[in-house]
């Protein structure tokens, strides 16, 4: 998963940061409203975890920027604040939920988890794919029941065309999705190339189609076939 914090609160954001990045997520900070919406604007998440009380704005203006341009980023509303009025606010501007401090990380997680799934996978934790079998929660891949063995950058990478399939993704946004915002730094992609290389080969070997598919000039396909 790719994860925005968006929390003033130095201690929980950290907290927050360190629980899911140990869970083999990109977890990104924003501590303010400035910072925040400077990230949505470029980024793309699979969940933005959003305070509703933040220095320089209010948190319920991300969820409206978000949802004003199109972006189909999940959204999880946390706030000290248990005011019907602000959850009922947050939920018909398009958040997905709304968790109230304190919680525990775990809840957090589930939280965060069921939005992915709900989006991405209809709320499944198996994905089916043709011969293609995802046992979301052990991270576990078998084709044609046989197991497949991937690394933690290959595994999030087949589960992203996937949840794409039938859609052109280019490697820019297949190196956001990988490294972050970190992947400025970057000077190329290649690496994006060893990679789809041998999750085409794994899933080959192991019996599957070949689904990728480059996109001359844009990027590649996970074919529907």
């Amino acid at each position: 998963m790719k994860i925005l914090v968006i929390e003033d609160e130095t201690g929980l954001r950290d907290s927050i940061e360190a629980y899911f990045t140990g869970s083999d997520s990109i977890c990104e900070t924003a501590a303010d409203f400035s910072s925040a919406l400077a990230k949505v604007s470029v980024y793309r998440y699979d969940c933005v975890i959003l305070d509703l009380t933040l220095p320089q704005g209010n948190g319920l203006d991300i969820v409206r920027h978000l949802k004003e341009n199109g972006r189909d980023d999940g959204v999880l509303i946390i706030s000290a604040k248990n005011s019907l009025d602000d959850r009922l606010t947050g939920l018909d501007l398009g958040a997905d939920d709304y968790l109230t401090k304190p919680f525990h990380l775990s809840e957090l997680r589930s939280r965060v988890m069921a939005i992915v799934r709900r989006r991405a996978f209809n709320g499944s934790n198996n994905l089916k794919f043709n011969e293609i079998d995802i046992d979301l929660d052990a991270k576990a891949v078998k084709v044609n029941g046989t197991a497949v063995k991937f690394t933690r950058k290959e595994y999030s990478l087949l589960l992203y065309f996937i949840a794409n399939k039938g859609k052109v993704v280019s490697k820019s946004a297949i190196a956001e999705h990988l490294w972050g915002d970190s992947i400025d730094i970057a000077d190329n992609f290649d690496f994006i190339y060893s990679h789809i290389k041998n999750i085409r080969k794994k899933l080959v070997e192991a019996g599957a189609k070949d689904y990728i598919q480059a996109a001359y000039g844009m990027g590649y396909k996970f074919i529907v076939a």
